[in-house]
């Protein structure tokens, strides 16, 4: 049975990994297999190397993260393998034209695979409260 404290531990490794632009173990943390969905393109990623090539198109053109703060997590155990974890997050970044804030809100489904929590789906979205 995993545990919140796994589940934030594995979350928090995600963020920090994302906010350092460590690529390698930002993605590493992530199923082969996970799907990807983000408000910013127009397609669902169907597995860990589409996102993998998407990022280093957006690198090309600029991205780099500067940092990742996340805020107001909630932790759902589903059952001994899965969980779903919340949260808000406040990412700055560059995008070849400056650096900018955005604030959004994200789903991380983990689930249990060989020992370790991996991401399996992400899903992130604009956070409504911070659109003008």
């Amino acid at each position: 049975m995993i545990s919140k404290l796994e589940v934030q531990k594995a979350a928090a490794e995600i963020v920090a990994a994302f906010g350092s632009h460590n690529s390698d173990q930002y993605f590493s943390a992530f199923d082969p297999q996970a799907t990807f969905i983000f408000h910013n393109t127009n397609t669902v990623l169907r597995n860990r190397f589409e996102y993998e090539k998407l990022w280093k198109v957006w690198e090309s053109e600029g991205f780099h993260v500067i940092s990742c703060e996340s805020t107001q997590p909630l932790i759902q155990i589903i059952s001994s393998e899965v969980a779903i974890f919340t949260h808000h997050v406040a990412t700055q970044s560059t995008f070849g034209f400056g650096s900018t804030v955005t604030q959004e809100r994200e789903t991380i489904i983990f689930r249990l695979v060989n020992q370790k929590l991996l991401g399996i789906h992400e899903h992130l979205s604009l956070n409504p409260n911070f659109l003008s």
